[in-house]
């Protein structure tokens, strides 16, 4: 699920993240929140327009709860080291927290 996620960024396919999503999937991040599939998706394909390079350096699977450690480069910044929670249910991303220090991308 978690690798399926980051390869669909990488390719700045968002179509294929929205199967993946949890009709009621909560984001929480640095530089905002949504709630719902799409909410979520419209989010997450603004963050992956804006995405140049997103290179996982580690995962973690903790049963239902991936999280992964990875570098994100944009036209404006980068490398920034982020970090990614996801929680999966029923085969679904239901919840997604990200944490980075933002001010890199706010100029």
């Amino acid at each position: 699920m978690a690798a399926t996620y980051f390869q669909a960024w990488r390719n700045g396919d968002i179509d294929s993240v929205r199967p993946l999503l949890h009709p009621d999937v909560d984001f929480a991040g640095a530089l905002g929140s949504t709630h719902g599939a799409a909410e979520t998706a419209s989010g997450l394909a603004g963050m992956f327009a804006m995405t140049r390079q997103v290179e996982v350096i580690k995962r973690w699977v903790d049963g239902p709860d991936v999280l992964t450690w990875f570098e994100l480069r944009t036209d404006a910044a980068g490398p920034l080291p982020v970090v990614n929670w996801s929680h999966v249910e029923d085969g679904q991303i239901s919840r997604i927290r990200v944490t980075f220090d933002p001010r890199p991308l706010l100029g």
